[in-house]
Order: structure tokens, then sequence, then C-alpha cells
């Protein structure tokens, strides 16, 4: 693990770019074991590209050289997973060949933070079934993971249309989608053999989102989005008929055979919730914690910190409720009824909605002239805040963030899960702002991107602990920069959703290692957090779908508190929260354990003076 020591190494180095601290600054980056990792650093990105199309869309980086992948999609087939885990294996190889004991600064930073991913990605591997979503998952298809719920989304509002080689290229992942479809659904059963099957509530809130997918090819989102902006460019009309051939001949056929297998195992499908019922899913369970926690926290030290925190924190609530008259009832119950209050609730219509989201633009836009005063870099990005697209609401997230382009073409987006307003009360709008958007994760995200001293790969790596760690401190950071000042109930919205964080570890570790029923899990958030059951029950099932990642939120937001007291603690007069922000984000993202020893780097080399 990286040590002070070789953090240490590089203090009196100048700083390679504004956006390095300069006791990370690295020493021999042209030199030896330095220059071997840039190059080992550099193949990497670019390998790790050519298997991920999408992310070559998603960057702003499918043309030039990587034109072609803008008409390709991600090899989800059989042979397309046995050679994502042998590239795997041979980065990892090609990386413990590099002298790592002669690197020193950022250069040891990126090394380790490697040597975390590629063996977190082969532990993942080492179980031959699942997929992925926000983290880790046991199941190829659910609710949350899948092509049929990720792509037609991603192709719309993802894949750019401006000429007739985009749109071809449109037309090409379209076909590509069809066979990521049918190869998902074999892996289906390729895991059934496995006995490795989601349980049934998954499969019936997946099937309704296939069902909502599989329309007719006039209806299709996957169809009409070509039309619309291949009009709108003027392109020839014939590529909405091409789409729709191939959907016809195609996608919709792929679909009904998934549709078809969900059903299959629909009708054998146990109402277990947790890992726990399958083979080896105690060891998975642990494989997706440390992952997501980028910590060695055990089970049931994790549901231990979530009951403490929780406490605490509703403590705090309380308070504050009292203050606000709502004193009768739990705290859950007491925000239960705070969150059905008429006047906090938007209407439940398309023009409700937009209300919401304006709202929530507005936040965004409020709280951008406090950054300064705490940051010294802030993000060349536009960011906004946006609606989830209504076919996917069902099974989305309550909310979540994508990132800009890395050249600026597209914004960062923050999206809200509108499916029923009344679940987004808005006390609870503003805390969700500061933590998808600005100071959360579209500012450290951005700064990553933007960071002229990371690698590309550096930049593009992300782990929970340490983004949803630091969103979650940025809530707190919004609190500290006055947003609630004047806003006592959105300060509850704030709290609220500190102590949805802490039950999350709760419930996560209670489904998988505890043996709670999803029925149990759910009552739990209603009770303490006063959610709503449609609100709880999203949040329960996608728990169930991508185990562990709910947990990193508290750990992180734990690992980045700890560090910030303890700066403050050491330093005295020489703590300066600039300093410790440009530390924290400037050294990009990295496991939790690596993070406190830069963060001690930090400290040790502004005591020094």
């Amino acid at each position: 693990m990286l040590s002070r020591r070789d953090l240490l190494a590089s203090t009196a180095a100048t700083a390679t770019a504004m956006a390095l601290p300069g006791f990370l600054a690295p020493v021999f980056a042209q030199e030896g074991a330095a220059a071997q990792l840039n190059q080992a650093m550099d193949a990497f990105f670019q390998e790790n590209l050519d298997q991920n199309p999408e992310s070559a869309t998603l960057l702003g980086m499918d043309k030039g050289a990587n034109a072609a992948l803008k008409a390709k999609l991600q090899d989800v087939s059989a042979a397309g997973i046995a050679a994502a885990k042998a590239l795997n294996a041979s980065q990892l190889a090609r990386l413990k060949s590099i002298d790592a004991a002669n690197l020193a600064g950022l250069d040891r930073v990126n090394y380790e933070t490697l040597e975390y991913v590629a063996e977190s990605r082969a532990r993942i591997q080492a179980f031959d079934y699942g997929g992925t979503s926000f983290g880790a998952s046991p199941y190829v298809v659910s609710q949350l993971t899948g092509a049929y719920q990720s792509v037609p989304d991603f192709l719309d509002t993802k894949h750019r249309i401006e000429t007739a080689a985009d749109a071809d290229a449109y037309l090409s992942r379209l076909e590509a989608f069809a066979q990521q479809v049918d190869d998902n659904t074999e892996r289906m059963k390729h895991d059934a053999g496995l006995g490795v099957v989601p349980p049934d509530f998954l499969l019936e809130r997946a099937l309704e989102q296939m069902n909502a997918t599989r329309t007719t090819s006039d209806k299709s989102l996957l169809v009409t989005s070509i039309a619309k902006r291949a009009k709108d460019k003027g392109l020839d009309p014939s590529y909405a008929t091409k789409a729709a051939q191939i959907y016809d001949s195609e996608i919709g056929p792929a679909l009904d055979r998934q549709i078809a297998e969900s059903k299959t195992l629909r009708a054998s499908a146990t109402h277990d919730a947790g890992l726990w019922k399958l083979k080896d899913g105690e060891a998975f369970y642990a494989a997706a914690l440390q992952a997501s926690t980028t910590t060695g926290m055990s089970p049931d030290e994790i549901h231990k910190l979530g009951l403490d925190q929780a406490k605490q924190i509703s403590a705090r609530i309380d308070a504050i409720l009292k203050h606000q008259g709502y004193k009768k009832g739990t705290v859950g119950q007491r925000i239960s009824a705070l969150s059905k209050n008429p006047k906090q609730l938007y209407p439940n219509t398309d023009a409700g909605k937009a209300q919401a989201i304006a709202y929530c633009n507005a936040q965004l836009d409020a709280i951008k002239p406090k950054l300064p005063t705490v940051f010294s870099r802030i993000p060349p990005y536009s960011f906004e805040v946006r609606r989830v697209p209504p076919q996917t609401e069902p099974g989305a997230a309550s909310a979540f963030s994508q990132a800009p382009a890395l050249d600026g073409s597209r914004p960062g987006i923050v999206y809200f899960n509108l499916h029923d307003s009344a679940e987004w009360p808005k006390f609870a709008l503003s805390t969700t702002v500061f933590h998808e958007g600005l100071p959360g994760h579209q500012l450290e995200g951005g700064l990553a991107l933007s960071n002229t001293a990371l690698p590309l790969i550096r930049k593009t790596i992300g782990f929970s602990g340490y983004a949803e760690g630091w969103a979650l401190y940025a809530e707190q950071l919004a609190d500290e920069l006055g947003m609630y000042d004047h806003d006592p109930l959105g300060r509850i919205g704030y709290l609220k959703f500190q102590l949805f964080r802490a039950n999350r570890c709760v419930v996560d570790t209670g489904l998988h290692h505890m043996k709670w029923s999803r029925e149990q899990a759910i009552r739990y958030f209603v009770d303490h957090n006063g959610d709503p059951p449609g609100f709880a029950t999203r949040e329960i099932e996608r728990y169930c779908a991508t185990p562990g990642q709910a947990c990193s939120y508290k750990i992180g937001h734990t690992v980045w508190t700890k560090a910030r007291a303890r700066a403050k603690t050491v330093l005295g007069a020489r703590y300066s929260i600039k300093d410790f922000h440009n530390a924290g984000l400037g050294c990009g993202r990295v496991p939790l354990d690596v993070l406190d020893n830069v963060v001690d780097a930090y400290i040790a080399a502004a005591k020094a003076g």
C-alpha cells in the first residue's frame, strides 16, 4: 500500500500543473519505472476504450483515430466476457512488472490505483456470472442491468447525430444492440445453470421495463430518435425506414426472446432477496463490498456503523422537527408527515415535474457563486438538471449523475426520477442537487476530467467509496456554505438524506448478510427514514440487484470528514480548506485507503512548511 514516505519523496518538486499539489508532483516522470507506468497507462486506456466503445462516446472521443468505435457496442457474448477477463489479467501482469518501489508522488498514486482496480475486477470476474450497473451485480439482466434497459437511452441521449456518417453509425449500433440483447439472454441461461436467478420481484420489474421497450417500431425510441434527429439535420429520410426495419427484423425478436426467458425464470424464481441464497454468495458479497467501499470492513462492522450514525443523525433531525412544530411520533413518522404537506409537493403532472426540475436548476445556479470561497479550481464544464426519461422511470434510480463529455460538447447532467412527484417533496430536492451536481459528483468528476496532471485512464476511473463519499460530504459542505440558513426544512432534507445513507449500510448488510426479506428492508426504510413506500421499494430493489454499493456513501463520507478533521487538528492556523480540497481532489479518484495516505502526506508537507 502507498506509504507516506513515498508521497513525501516529491515534496520539494514543483507541481506539473496548477491542478496538482506540489507534494504529489512526479519526480522522474520520463524516466525508469515512471516512464514505464506512463506508457502502460496510455496503453491500458486505449485497450479499455476499444473494449468498451460506449465509453468512447460518453467521453466524446468517438472520432478521429477512434471514429470506428462510434458504430460499435461492447461485446457481451461469452467470448467477449472471456476477452475482458484476459485483458484485465494481462494489464495486471504488465503493471506488476513495473518496479513500484521506484515510484513516488502522483506516479505511486497512479500505480496503486490501477493495481487496486485490476485486482478488484479480477475478484469479481472470478465469479463466472452476473453483470454491472452501479457496481458489480450477480444478475446479468434485472431492472438495473442488461442492454435492454441501458442502450435505448444511451443511443437517444449520448450518440450524437450531425452527419450521415453519424446516422450510419447509429444504424450499426442498432444491429449491435440486438446482438447484445441475445448475448445477455444466453448469459441468463448460463447463470441459471449455476443457480443464479434474480428474485421474483426483480424479474417482474425487469419484465415491466422490457414490455415497455418492446413496442411497435413506429413507437420505439430507438426508431423515433434517429427519425427526428436525422430530419432536423436535413439527412436522408430513409434513415427512419432503415431503423424501423432493423427493429422489426432484429431488435424486436431479440427482445421477445429475452422476455420469454425472463418469464421462464420468473416461474421458478424464489422471493429471497439476498446474496446469501446463492452458491458462493457470501464471497461475492465480500468482493462487491470491497470493490464499492474500497475498504476491508466486514458486513457486521458496516451494519454497526450504520446503526450508530443513524442514531446521531436522528437526534439532530428530531430537534429541528420539534422547532418546526412537528412534535408527535417517531422521527420517521414526522418526516413522513412533512413529506405529505401539500405545500411541499409539486403536481404529479408534466407541468408539475417541469416546475420541480426548474427549482433544481435554480438551486444549482444559487450555489455556484459560493464555490470559489472553498475551492481553488472550478470545473470548466456546464451542468444542468433533467428528468429521467419516462420509459425507464419504473426501474431507474431515484436520482443520478452523468459526467460531461471530456471536450465539453455535452454538459454534466443530474437526473431526477419523477415517476411520482410525491416521492420528491420540495424540501428533499436541494441536497440531492448538491450531491449529484455541485459541489458533489459534477464538481469532483469535472475536476478530474479537467486535471491536466492526470493521465486519461485516471480521469475516467471511478471509485464508489471516494466519489459517493465526496458527494455526501458535498451535501454537508452546502450546509456549511449557508444554503439552508433561511431554509430549515431544506436542512431537514439534508439530514434526512444523511440518515438515508446511514440506513443504507443497515439494510444492505441486512439483506445480503443477515437474511432480511425485501419487505423487512422496505419497512425499515419507511419507518426510520419516513420514505414513501414506492421510493423505499425502488431503493431496496436496487440494493438487491447491486449489492454493496449502497454502503459506500456513508463509509466514504466518514473517511472524508475524518480526514478533514485530522488536517484541521494537526495544522491549526496552517489549515486551509482550499488546500485540503485541492489535496483530496487533486490526486484524482482513488481507493479510500489511498486517500487517507494522500491526506496524511498533504498534512505532513503543510506542517513542514
